[in-house]
Formats: C-alpha cells, structure tokens, sequence
C-alpha cells in the first residue's frame, strides 16, 4: 500500500525526527511503501501549512493510499470539527488514515465506523460547548453593562459606503477606504437593499 507521512512541530527548534524515525520503521514494518513525507515547522491550528496543503493535494490527486501521523494534534489543532472535516475529506479521496500512537484512530481497522462516529460526536459536542461559552460571555458582558456583538456603525459611514459603491468601488476598497472588513461593506449593502 502506498503510503505517505506526515510529521509536524510547532518550531524549528524541535526535531521531527523523533517522529519520523518510529513512523517508518512501523511503514517497513507493516509492508507499506513510503510514497512521500511532509512535513512543517509551525503550529497546528494555523491553516496555511505548506506540508499539510501539499499532503491534502496529493491526496486529492490519489497519488498515496494511507496517511500515518503521529497523533491527531500533530496532524491538526484547529479544533474537533475541522480536524474531523480532514479525516471525512481523506476518506472521500479515498485515502485511509493512522494514528501511530492514537492505535483506536485508525480507519482501516474493523473498528472504522465506531472511529468516525465517535469523533462526529466529539465535533458536534464542542461545537454546542462553543455556543455555550459565547452565551455565558453575552450574558456576563450584559451584567457588566456592555452590550455584545459587532459594533454599530455611524450613518455617516453607511453614506459613505453607498457613495463609494455607487463610484463603482469594490466590497474590499471600500473596506480599505473605512477601515471595516469587506464582508461588513457587503452586509450594510445587502441591508440596504431589503
């Protein structure tokens, strides 16, 4: 079987060879051919690792059939729900996936089905834990006398965006000009328009 490795540290000061050595004698020993071994040197809750976005392109492109890694944080620390979306998108490429010391984390094991249901259950908890943490967080701030959300934005400054877009600026110039974020621009816009 074709496989590649994935190996991550959070800084240049630490060796990825403490991972990468047990992770290809476990490949020669398991039969499995190394097709390729990516790695990066940053943290893993940041979305633009080169190795990772190259892993993921190879594996949509079929071009390996296993990934092995370390561990699921060293894989991903973007949270439960998108390091699930990384395994469901290996699986839709057709690519099969171990954990070297996570051994239940294992999707060609019999206990496959068991793995991604557990791990959907695990997203959708944190993703309820999220929602519970930004409503304790409203309701203190509204104790507190503050009001939560977005920052109301002056009428002066809706003129403005609509004389801007009527000069034929773009959503993101015009967040440029103000200092508000294009999508904010878009919504004002949209608002309007209802």
């Amino acid at each position: 079987m074709t496989t590649a490795i994935y190996l991550r540290c959070s800084t240049t000061r630490q060796d990825v060879e403490n991972q990468l050595n047990p992770l290809r004698d476990y490949c020669q020993k398991a039969g499995l051919d190394i097709y390729k071994i990516y790695s990066d040197y940053e943290s893993g809750d940041s979305k633009n690792r080169a190795g990772f976005g190259e892993m993921m392109m190879d594996a949509s492109q079929k071009k390996f059939e296993m990934l092995v890694f370390w561990s699921l944080d060293r894989l991903s620390r973007e949270g439960v729900r998108q390091t699930l979306h990384y395994l469901e998108q290996l699986e839709n490429y057709g690519v099969g996936f171990k954990s070297f010391t996570e051994q239940y984390i294992d999707s060609t094991s019999i206990f496959r089905d068991v793995i991604i249901s557990l791990l959907a259950t695990l997203a959708k908890q944190e993703k309820i834990r999220l929602k519970e943490r930004v409503m304790a967080g409203l309701k203190k701030a509204k104790l507190e006398g503050r009001i939560g959300g977005r920052p109301k934005v002056h009428s002066e400054i809706i003129e403005r965006i609509i004389e801007l877009k009527n000069r034929g600026f773009s959503n993101r110039r015009i967040g440029r000009e103000l200092q508000i974020s294009n999508t904010s621009v878009g919504n004002y816009l949209n608002s309007i328009k209802k």
